[in-house]
This record gives structure tokens, C-alpha cells and sequence, in this order.
């Protein structure tokens, strides 16, 4: 399978995280002791697989990116990249957790005193910078910053509330000035715990050690209840007013092997931004380097030519020992993702309406992402991402991978905020300048309603087999390597590249009620 070739590579894309050749094993993939002794408890539809012991899976530190809330513009660059070597650490860090087991098995304070302490160290030192950066353009750089500074381990199970990890409340900066208002006090290194790891290999990991998916992450959609999952966040259908027409963009499903391991929108500039490898429909000059005039003037996969604007999503890939063209790569073999990369068998892209008003035009490089790639550290507040089979749509599941009965096939969906500030293309934490609607699908005040982006990818996926509380041939989206490979970190980015006619075009088919493409 082909790869993305950059156009310039900055320093990162030489550098080998720390501990890397020693975790590269058979597919790639990162090599622990089997912490992950079986244990099951019933849950109301599907048994779930919990650790035995108090044994820390992985690493959760507070997301600095989601606590910027006001930046200057002429700081963005450099926070972004400051954000971006916290991601870095992180990984880092998790590396040096996966490949210590036996030392950790004999000294309880080995995890935090060998891994998480001197991961604080390095976190105060890329907050203080970020800082610098926001008073160097003359901004009032945000007070406290450094409570974020430190981390925890954590277990296998899956956060209950969206401040996990992240203080006792928001921290953000929610005034103008950019002043850290009512910050909560960060995690600052909970100990490291033993857990009696017996620094054996984990003979099911699939390739993979332990860093997952696991037996947990899955379920037979037979056992999901239709409408089960809260479609109103995000999810929700269009109403019999407003506008009702739709736009599908035809823009095929990644034929060009366009592959890499950046993120534009959250680490523009940096190589290996995302730590995971992304699909890539629509525009075909979409690299971490792309500015918005490569952007625009790029080719694209659509078949309206009017229409370059880039889909990017996570891979997904089946765990079966396939050797994939990035086996040995940063963002994929050498960071756990590991496996043969599986290119949808559909990719339906469409812009629907509002259930109350009309809609307005989006504007020319707005920028969009939707779920959380760290939802499994960050909690679950911003996860907006679904699983289901075909033929067993009403059955959504966003914490599940799915089990499909013969003959039907992995659908993943992801349905997009729909409401417009009005102003700005991107915020600070690249989430604020959209919304979703609210429960009677009308816009927060202030707000504009946008056609939405819905995006559904069907796959061919041979089922995985679980069982006694083991997973064989497991799929997965890829991931930053602490998230486990967990399926509620799955997610979606869009940037509006449409020329102004097509946009108009599609504002007023939702308008009209056609459906058009």
C-alpha cells in the first residue's frame, strides 16, 4: 500500500521516541507483561473484562488544549507546537511504561518516580513556554498553568465524566484576556502501582502487548438495544421544518493511498502531529505543512471539482500480523498501530439541514473536528463517534467496537457540529467557534446554523472471535498510543475548502429541500 510523500519534514520527523527499537516487536507493536489478568463482571447487555489488579494500563495527563480558550493569533503557531511536544511526552512516557513491567513489578514507586515525575518536569517546562509564547505577542499568557503539569496512571476502564484527568473543574480561559478563571488543581503524579506483573508477554495481545483493543472493547450488536445510544447530541435526525434538503459530496475512498500521521487542523507544522495514521478524501495536498493557499489550490478526489475541501479520519486496521508500509513508522508500527490498514468499502459524505431555520453559507477554510481522539484519558464529554453493522443502523454504540452477524459489515458515523459563531474559521482549542444544536435543534444564541457534515464509512471486516476473555483478530481505529486503541477515542476532521459557488450551491439545495450532489 502506497504512503503520503511530504513536501518538507521539519526536525520531529527524524527523531525516534524514546524507547521505540526496544518496543518494535513481529507487526510493530509495543511489548508489556501481561497486567491485564481477566476478570469478568455481567453488565446489563455484554459481559465486560476488567483488571484484576490495581495495575496502571497507561498514562492520563490533563488535555492543555482543551484549557486554551483565548490565544492570540500571533501565538497560535507556537502554542500549537508546544501542544504538540506535550503529545509528544506523553508518548514518550507511555513507551517507557510499556517496556519497564519487571522493574515496575519490583518497586511500587518505580512508576512514579521513573516515568511520571520526570514527565511533570517536562510538561512545566512546555507550559511555561507557552506562556512565553502568548506574552511575546503581547497577550496576558493564562495564571496557573503549570496545575496541569502532572500526570497519572491509570487503569484499563473507561473514565465516567468529561474532567477526568483534568482538575476538579474547567480550568479554562474563559474571559477575553485570556486569564485562567476558577482553574481546577491538575493531577500531579498519582503513585505508580505494582500490581504483581510477572513481566511475561501477553500471548494474546494480537501483536500488540497490551496497549489493545481488548475483549471489553467489543460487542455483538445483537446485544445492543436500538436506540440505545443519545442520538440528540450530534446525531440527531433532521425535523419536518427548517431545512430539509441535502448535499453528498462524492469524493471515493481514499483510491490515492493518501496516508500520513499529521493533524493540520491541531498541529499544523509539525511532523507526526497526530501520532496515529489518517484516510484522506477530498483534497490531495493535505500534510501538516499545507497552508490554506496549497489548500486551495490542490487537487481532489471529489467529483465536484469545486470541492476541495479535506475528510480525514483515523484508519481502521484488523490486528492480523500484516506488515503495512508504516510496520516501522512513528504514528504507526512504532507508536502500536499495528496492522493491515482496511480502506472503507463506502464513504458516504453529506451536508444536511436544520430542524429550525434555513442555513448559511460556511465560510472558505472553516475548520471542524468532531469526537476526541483522547476521550479514553479525557473522559467522555466530547466523544461523538459510532459504531453499528448494516441492516442494524438503529443500533449505535460509541464506548463498543461492534460484532456483525455474516453478511453485514462495520459501519462507523460521524455527524458533525452544526452551529457557526459567525466569525472565526478555528478557536484556540479548536472546538469553541462551533456548537452543536440544542435538544429542539436550534442554535445557541450567538451561533448560525451551517449545513451539517455527516460522515458514514462502511467496511468489510472479518469478525473478530472472543473468547474466555480474549480477542483474536481484532480491528481497531488507530490511535495515540496511551488511549489503548479504545473506540470511543474515534473521531473526525474537516476543513472547508468549497469554492463559493458549490457552497452556495449546496445552501441553497438544504434550503429548497432537494437532494443534490
Amino acid at each position: 500500500m502506497g504512503r503520503n510523500t511530504r513536501k518538507r519534514r521539519s526536525p520531529l520527523a527524524t527523531k525516534v521516541i524514546a524507547g521505540a527499537a526496544a518496543l518494535a516487536v513481529g507487526g510493530g507493536g509495543l511489548v508489556w507483561a501481561n497486567f491485564y489478568a481477566s476478570a469478568h463482571e455481567s453488565g446489563p447487555s455484554h459481559n465486560r473484562t476488567r483488571s484484576a489488579g490495581a495495575q496502571v494500563a497507561t498514562i492520563q495527563c490533563p488535555d492543555v488544549g482543551q484549557k486554551l480558550r483565548k490565544v492570540p493569533r500571533g501565538a497560535r503557531a507556537g502554542v500549537d507546537r508546544e501542544l504538540a511536544q506535550l503529545d509528544k511526552q506523553i508518548t514518550e512516557a507511555y513507551a517507557r511504561l510499556a517496556s519497564t513491567r519487571q522493574a515496575q513489578a519490583g518497586d511500587a514507586s518505580y512508576v512514579q518516580n521513573a516515568i511520571l515525575g520526570p514527565l511533570k518536569s517536562k510538561r512545566t517546562a512546555a507550559l511555561d513556554r507557552i506562556g512565553t509564547n502568548i506574552r511575546r505577542v503581547g497577550g496576558n499568557a493564562p495564571q496557573g498553568l503549570d496545575r496541569f503539569a502532572g500526570c497519572r496512571g491509570m487503569g484499563v476502564d473507561q473514565p465516567n465524566d468529561g474532567n477526568a484527568g483534568n482538575g476538579q473543574d474547567d480550568g479554562g480561559q474563559g474571559e477575553d484576556d485570556g486569564q485562567g478563571q476558577n482553574g481546577g488543581q491538575g493531577q500531579n503524579g498519582g503513585q505508580g502501582q505494582d500490581g504483581g506483573q510477572d513481566g511475561g508477554q501477553n500471548q494474546g495481545d494480537n501483536g500488540n502487548g497490551a496497549a489493545g483493543p481488548f475483549a471489553e472493547d467489543f460487542v455483538d450488536i445483537n446485544e445492543v438495544q436500538p436506540g440505545s445510544r443519545d442520538l440528540e447530541n450530534g446525531f440527531a435526525a433532521n425535523g419536518d421544518g427548517g431545512s430539509q434538503g441535502s448535499f453528498t459530496a462524492v469524493c471515493g475512498v481514499n483510491e490515492n493511498n493518501l496516508f500520513n500521521s499529521d493533524n493540520l487542523i491541531v498541529a499544523p507544522g509539525v511532523d507526526n502531529g497526530a501520532h496515529h495514521t489518517h484516510d484522506y478524501v477530498g483534497n490531495q495536498d493535505n500534510d501538516a505543512f499545507s497552508s490554506d493557499e496549497d489548500l486551495a489550490n490542490a487537487e481532489t478526489s471529489c467529483q465536484n471539482q469545486g470541492d476541495k475541501s479535506t475528510y480525514y479520519w483515523p484508519v481502521l486496521r484488523l490486528q492480523d500480523g500484516t506488515q503495512e508500509f508504516d510496520a516501522g513508522d512513528l504514528g504507526g508500527g512504532a507508536e502500536g498501530n499495528v496492522g493491515k490498514i482496511l480502506k472503507a468499502s463506502e464513504a458516504e459524505i453529506k451536508f444536511v439541514g436544520n430542524q429550525q431555520s434555513d442555513v448559511v453559507a460556511m465560510p472558505k477554510f472553516l475548520r471542524i473536528i468532531t469526537g476526541d481522539a483522547k476521550a479514553f484519558t479525557n473522559g467522555v464529554a466530547n466523544a461523538n463517534s459510532s459504531f453499528s453493522c448494516t441492516g442494524f443502523e438503529d443500533r449505535q454504540v460509541t464506548d463498543k467496537y461492534v460484532l456483525c452477524p455474516e453478511g453485514s459489515q462495520v459501519v462507523r458515523t460521524s455527524n458533525f457540529q452544526s452551529c457557526w459563531d459567525g466569525q472565526n474559521i478555528d478557536s484556540a482549542n479548536h472546538r469553541d467557534h462551533v456548537a452543536f444544536v440544542q435538544q429542539d435543534g436550534s442554535c445557541p444564541n450567538g451561533f448560525q446554523a451551517i449545513p451539517q457534515l455527516q460522515v458514514r464509512l462502511v467496511y468489510d471486516v472479518p469478525a473478530p472471535t472472543v473468547e474466555n476473555g480474549q480477542v483474536q483478530n481484532p480491528y481497531a481505529v488507530d490511535g495515540f498510543p496511551e488511549q489503548l486503541h479504545k473506540p470511543i477515542t474515534d473521531h473526525n476532521d474537516f476543513i472547508n475548502v468549497m469554492d463559493e459557488n458549490l457552497m452556495n450551491e449546496v445552501v441553497d439545495c438544504i434550503n429548497s429541500g432537494e437532494d443534490c450532489q
